[in-house]
């Protein structure tokens, strides 16, 4: 019963992190960002366990459901099942059968509503093989979302995508000193840690030598290519690393968001990190500068179809419904920020999307709507001539070196206007 015990906090978390999002459908951020949420009470390195466990069991929803299929004459009330599923998950990760089981039945004991079902999850689990491999494909993504990316890129490289979107994802950082902790230089100058740790511990951090960033999305500013006392504006900057990444060249940096308390986690790392930027919180669709500005980063609003190695629930929270709303807004976006340009002035557009609607196609429809107005095409370290479009943008994908563990997908484009 000891077994069992040392892990049940991180595992009770777990489960409560999974009736949030699957029975309440919240995101994680939203969870974690709740001031009562379920896991305010819990030790830091079991709030690391539980959100690792949660987002894992939700990245292998569809295998360890066939798995547990033959053992059920139907399907137990969804408390019951995320019970199951949890251990499962952790079976297959080769976790010794004996404290799971036991976790595992504890934790049914622990609310009424489980607690009949107690006897089931205990012989369930028992006929489960341990660490054996999960049947049948990865995870699918849901139709919305699959359909126009098989249009776009083809059954095997979706296939490609789920299969890489089914591991937890490594953690890149971006370089800002010396003091680095170990890890694997890639390619593009970002950094992937050899071994995942609570961030504040490790070497540099505290002295500002790095942020977490995807090594996707840390292309962005370099594609940008601020210089030295230019006047930048980083539109939509929270959570902020772009903007330390602008930051970081010299220039003079105004970050602008519609959301203050996102705001304030840039704030945090400015300082930590000894950059300086103008933090602004407004709507950009009302808002109007001083002046003209010699570059602007517009990460805009989109789907975030390309986080979803991190984010796994968001397939299961959306259905496509936003997608109007969301590229009519990046293209009023985009109009206006063209209109804060300097002549000559450079534009990057990105977003952390999948969908070609929120990418190749706004910048085909804005290259329509705006005659003055160029591509540059990239130039950047490590990047490859296949992951750059016809018309000169930047699509990157999540199963971009899958053997080194994959990036987000992005789409981004610099522009320059006449």
């Amino acid at each position: 019963m000891a077994e069992a015990q040392a892990g049940l906090a991180a595992r009770a978390a777990a489960l409560a992190l999974l009736t949030a999002i699957m029975e309440e459908g919240q995101t994680m951020a939203q969870v974690l960002a709740a001031p009562n949420g379920p896991l305010k009470s819990v030790a830091p390195q079991d709030r690391a366990r539980a959100q690792r466990l949660a987002l894992q069991v939700i990245r292998l929803l569809e295998p360890v459901d066939r798995m547990l299929e033959p053992h059920l004459r139907k399907n137990p009330p969804l408390a019951v099942m995320n019970i199951l599923r949890l251990a499962t998950t952790e079976l297959h990760e080769g976790a010794a059968p004996h404290g799971v089981v036991n976790a595992a039945v504890e934790l049914a004991r622990k609310s009424k509503r489980t607690t009949p079902m107690a006897g089931l999850i205990n012989a369930v689990l028992r006929k489960l093989p341990e660490g054996a491999p999960l049947p049948g494909p990865a995870q699918r993504l849901p139709r919305w979302l699959r359909q126009p990316m098989v249009h776009a890129y083809g059954r095997e490289v979706v296939a490609a995508i789920e299969e890489l979107q089914a591991k937890a994802p490594p953690l890149d950082i971006t370089p800002h000193g010396a003091d680095l902790p170990k890890g694997q230089p890639l390619p593009t100058g970002s950094l992937r840690l050899s071994e995942p740790s609570q961030i504040s511990t490790l070497a540099g951090f505290a002295e500002g030598a790095w942020w977490v960033q995807d090594a996707a999305a840390a292309l962005a500013a370099p594609l940008l290519a601020a210089q030295k006392g230019e006047a930048v504006l980083d539109l939509c900057a929270a959570p902020g690393g772009k903007c330390l990444q602008l930051a970081a060249t010299g220039a003079d940096v105004t970050a602008l968001d519609i959301s203050g308390p996102r705001l304030e986690r840039l704030q945090e790392n400015l300082a930590r990190t000894g950059l300086v930027a103008k933090i602004i919180v407004a709507d950009a669709l009302h808002w109007q500068p001083e002046a003209a500005f010699d570059a602007i980063l517009l990460d805009a609003p989109c789907s975030a179809t390309g986080t979803i190695r991190r984010h796994p629930e968001l397939p299961f929270l959306k259905d496509g419904s936003e997608l109007a709303e969301l590229t009519a807004l990046q293209a009023a976006l985009l109009d206006r920020a063209l209109g804060w340009l300097k002549p000559g002035g450079r534009l990057v557009y990105c977003t952390c999307s999948l969908l070609p609607e929120e990418g190749e196609a706004q910048l085909t429809a804005a290259l329509a709507r705006h005659k003055g107005l160029s591509v540059i095409r990239p130039d950047l370290a490590g990047i490859e001539p296949g992951w750059i479009t016809p018309e000169g943008g930047l699509r990157l994908r999540p199963d971009y070196w899958a053997d080194l563990g994959g990036m987000d997908g992005f789409f981004m484009v610099c522009l320059r206007k006449d």
